[in-house]
């Protein structure tokens, strides 16, 4: 999983294969980067599974060396509104454009085994705030964070999100 010891020092720049994160944690940069979105499931307590963006969302997830991580997640293929306006949508139009998106960021803690997003801004704001935890595996340009008991879509659920290093091509 990479290294990570207490370094006691203030927030500081990239160095070698660590980073110091403001929480005086020190990360792997296996972590740190862009990741690219390659599906995203749900397992329900009965054992099944469904797919709440479909089976091929698109979504990044960052993790910086200062600290703050950033998520966006769409559902691929979604509906264009005919107006040019971000806020001239009908209340139909901007329920299905809230319902087919999830963004949240702020900073992070990363665990070992588990990394705690630390919510400032999200699209569902019930979000900010609070801490949201999420199990890592993490195998060379592949990342697993997995979401155990969290509540989507009126259930408890466990999400699994699998997500690809983003090249820069």
């Amino acid at each position: 999983m990479g290294d990570l010891r207490r370094s006691g020092k203030p927030p500081a720049r990239a160095k070698g294969r660590h980073a110091v994160v403001p929480w005086g944690l020190i990360v792997t940069d296996q972590l740190l980067g862009t990741w690219h979105l390659a599906s995203w499931t749900n397992t329900h307590p009965d054992g099944s599974i469904s797919h709440p963006f479909g089976p091929a969302p698109t979504g990044y997830i960052n993790y910086s060396a200062d600290g703050f991580f950033f998520v966006h997640i769409a559902r691929a293929h979604r509906a264009q509104t005919p107006s040019t306006d971000p806020f001239g949508g009908t209340r139909a139009e901007d329920s299905a454009a809230m319902k087919s998106h999830l963004t949240y960021a702020g900073r992070f803690t990363f665990n070992g085994d588990h990394v705690l997003h630390h919510v400032t801004h999200a699209s569902f704001q019930n979000w900010v705030g609070g801490d949201q935890r999420r199990e890592v595996t993490l195998k060379g340009d592949h990342l697993t964070l997995s979401a155990v008991g969290i509540m989507l879509d009126g259930a408890s659920v466990t999400a699994t999100l699998n997500w690809t290093r983003a090249n820069n091509g």
